[in-house]
């Protein structure tokens, strides 16, 4: 990523095929010029601090975090319990994108602040199209902040 690149979606995704079908999808809509893809929790949580791998990164947020649930190192809902708690970070549009479907997640999720909760259809045609709507939704007709 360049460094003077504006991050549009910051997609937080530990599995590469999930990954590479998200953007795929977002992409064919022209939805993602700007995406980061990271591949866990703490690489998300680098990001945000401007520490790491991202320590040169342009100051500013994403306007939309497509977070899953379940990865290694730190898990989606820490992610987000850390977020939601950080007053530089509360308004960012979290959309969890995970393949959980436990009742659970989803309630824990929305306790934390979660904006939307998407679950991971097994189809990848249908996968491609829960993405290609809700990335619709989110770039183009969600509204944030400066």
């Amino acid at each position: 990523m360049s460094d003077s690149c504006v991050v549009d979606i910051l997609l937080v995704e530990d599995s590469d095929a999930d990954a590479e079908m998200t953007i795929r999808a977002l992409n064919k809509g022209k939805l993602a010029p700007n995406l980061v893809w990271v591949k866990d929790g703490v690489e998300a949580l680098d990001f945000f601090h401007r520490t790491g791998a991202y320590r040169q990164r342009r100051d500013g947020h994403p306007r939309l975090i497509l977070l899953d649930i379940k990865m290694p190192r730190l898990s989606g809902i820490d992610v987000l319990r850390r977020l939601k708690s950080d007053g530089r970070t509360r308004m960012i549009p979290v959309a969890m994108l995970t393949s959980s479907a436990e009742e659970q997640d989803l309630v824990t999720s929305y306790e934390l602040g979660v904006n939307s909760y998407l679950v991971k259809p097994v189809d990848s045609e249908a996968f491609v199209d829960v993405v290609a709507c809700a990335g619709r939704y989110w770039a183009l007709m969600n509204r944030v902040p400066d």
